[in-house]
């Protein structure tokens, strides 16, 4: 449609993984150079990790377009498998053909494995396995993973692997029990999202390849799309693809700031698609409002400096006095106290959960252990934080750059109670989503104990939690006894099988979490929320209308 009007051979920001349109930044240059290496090197893992849309997909399509001759790569790209039926990946990869199948187990696979290692490296060959989105892998998968760099002659490693995945991957290979796998990893390197002039670079790169020479995003455009996305490539192609829509829509040959701010509005429209459980309903408006703004392109971290000022949001009942109308969230950054801060913060989100912070008891996050509950740092859509529906901080930047904290603990419609200097103040939700970086931190306490994101195979008492807890959210917030239902005679409540995984990717596309079927650490917290048998607060209440 727009491609005539703006002189293009093609849509320039397709978010298909493309390596033509790989804009090789110095971290992406970095990235790269981090993978070539683990394919001449000898043994060991390489590990490459970055946000969900930094393009670690990009970069791997160049390195496979870039393979050296002596290399030979299997590339696995669903990693979610037990270990025979990961090692019957990489010998599919790898055309070889073992000479007994599943039935067998996994030893004729690592039989036929290691024997077509040692012909190729025979031949001067290079044997390289490159799995994508790595977080995935069950655990007996990864000890799996593990023992196939033992495959080696006196002298030569026969196998390379390389870990791509999510930053959650750092956090599982950091577990004791796989600390002989970690031990191993030979080279580590860390996706970030882009800066301001690697975001304006970006998106001059894509248009350039597409065929165009003018200028067509401002130099306000261009900062306006680095702040409402954080230099997140995969949130930069698809709020330029619908500014070049409007603009084309509008005749007008130049974007500016403004028409990016409206097309980032109308992206939040692709919301309205998805099914949401009848208790969150009456929040749709917001949603939509937030959805494609409040994305975060930045780690949490507790150490950047941040205003000495905190927002606190109050989760009380409104006063049944005259009640004044919300407010922009810009108006109390002019009100903010000099003093306060983080420990303010926290002290305030501790309170929703009837807990004292000490000030002189140690860091928040270890006092809160102490407690029973766990903080959880994230970033994602404001969908995603309604999903897990538990009061969470909040990170804002004002039109100055400056970070303040916020204390998200109730929503209701499109307006928020907040407290700020200890008065209860309201704001519209859609000013949180202006000045919201998409950055939160959440307290849980969890119901079950486990280290590691639940899989197909998995089994023990977390597996039936959550069997009992999505029966629990199948029907719905009205149901009074959450334990009437029990799965079927001919299902094995603590086993997590294929249609349990049918469940949990149908109870995340509900709530706007990663739709993969793995029941990981956002899962859980929705999944604990729905069911609140802690009777802790809930950022949407659906009792209200």
């Amino acid at each position: 449609m727009y491609t005539r009007f703006f002189g293009l051979n093609e849509k320039p920001f397709a978010i298909t993984p493309d390596p033509r349109y790989l804009y090789m930044s110095e971290r992406h240059a970095e990235a790269l150079a981090h993978l070539m290496y683990g394919l001449n090197e000898a043994g060991g893992f390489i590990q490459l990790t970055g946000e969900v849309g930094t393009g670690k997909t990009t970069v791997i399509r160049t390195l496979l377009e870039q393979l050296p001759q002596h290399a030979d790569v299997a590339l696995i790209v669903n990693p979610a498998l037990t270990p025979v039926e990961f090692l019957q990946a990489i010998c599919h990869e790898l055309h070889i053909a073992p000479q007994a199948g599943i039935a067998g187990g996994s030893k004729p696979l690592i039989d036929a494995l290691n024997a077509h290692l040692l012909e190729r490296h025979a031949r001067g060959r290079r044997v390289v396995v490159i799995v994508d989105e790595a977080q995935n892998l069950p655990a007996d998968t990864l000890e799996q993973v593990r023992m196939l760099t033992n495959l080696e002659t006196a002298t030569h490693k026969l196998l390379q692997i390389i870990l791509i995945g999510q930053p959650e991957l750092r956090e599982l290979l950091a577990h004791s029990n796989l600390r002989q796998l970690a031990q191993r990893i030979t080279g580590r390197y860390h996706l970030g999202a882009l800066s301001r002039d690697d975001t304006a670079a970006y998106v001059w790169h894509r248009m350039k390849v597409a065929g165009s020479n003018a200028e067509v995003f401002s130099t306000s455009a261009l900062r306006e799309v680095h702040r409402l996305t954080r230099g997140v490539p995969r949130l930069i192609n698809i709020i330029c693809d619908r500014a070049l829509l409007a603009a084309y829509t509008l005749e007008q040959p130049e974007i500016d700031a403004a028409l990016v701010r409206a097309a980032a509005n109308e992206v939040g429209g692709h919301w309205r698609s998805y099914r949401w459980w009848p208790w969150m309903k009456w929040t749709v408006a917001a949603v939509l409002a937030m959805a494609a703004i409040s994305v975060a392109g930045m780690v949490w971290h507790q150490s950047k400096p941040v205003s000495q000022a905190v927002i606190a949001v109050h989760s009380a009942s409104p006063s049944p006095s005259k009640k004044a109308a919300p407010v922009d969230v810009s108006t109390l950054f002019k009100q903010l106290p000099a003093d306060g801060g983080t420990d303010g913060a926290f002290a305030a989100l501790f309170d929703l959960w009837h807990i004292k912070l000490a000030s002189a008891a140690g860091a928040p996050c270890d006092q809160a252990s102490a407690a029973g509950l766990q903080c959880v740092y994230q970033k994602g859509l404001w969908s995603q934080l309604a999903g897990l529906n538990r009061p969470a901080i909040l990170q804002l930047n004002d039109d100055n750059g400056t970070v303040h904290q916020a204390v998200l603990a109730r929503v209701h419609g499109e307006s928020a109670d907040v407290m700020v200097a200890g008065e209860r103040r309201e704001v519209t939700v859609a000013s949180l989503a202006r000045y919201w970086n998409g950055e939160y931190l959440v307290l849980w306490r969890p119901a079950i104990a486990t280290q590691h994101p639940l899989t197909l195979g998995a089994r023990g008492e977390e597996v039936t939690w959550v069997r009992k807890a999505l029966q629990a959210a199948q029907q719905g917030p009205s149901l009074t006894n959450k334990d009437s239902t029990a799965p079927p005679a001919s299902r094995s409540p603590d086993y997590f099988d294929a249609d349990l995984v049918k469940q949990v990717v149908e109870f995340q596309r509900l709530h706007h979490l990663d739709a993969d079927g793995v029941a990981g650490m956002q899962t859980l917290i929705a999944l604990d929320a729905l069911l609140n048998d802690d009777h802790g607060p809930l950022l949407f209440n659906h009792s209200e209308s």
